[in-house]
């Protein structure tokens, strides 16, 4: 499954500074219909993510009833994106 969207790009201050992009609701929708599937536990959905001319795997993590991407620091440093941009984002779901 091939999923894109754009989205801002905002900040999560946890146990430890995150960075996301939340997955819009037609896409999340998709998400979930496979999400037994594919999740290696806790809702937890692996996925390549691409913005730019960089791809990385990371997990999207179940929030809201929807789904949210990490932004990992490597694609930040990587496409100069940072809080606030909003960006172009490829996820490639293998299900």
């Amino acid at each position: 499954m091939q999923l894109r969207f754009s989205g801002e790009i905002w900040f999560w201050r946890g146990p430890a500074p995150f960075h996301f992009v939340t997955v819009p609701p037609a896409e999340s929708e998709m998400i979930g219909d496979v999400a037994s599937v594919v999740t290696y536990g806790w809702g937890m959905i692996p996925a390549s993510v691409t913005i730019g001319s960089t791809t990385l795997t990371t997990a999207l993590w179940p929030k809201d009833g929807g789904y949210i991407v990490p932004i990992k620091k490597a694609l930040q440093d990587r496409e100069g994106v940072t809080i606030d941009d909003v960006v172009e984002i490829t996820l490639d779901i293998d299900a």
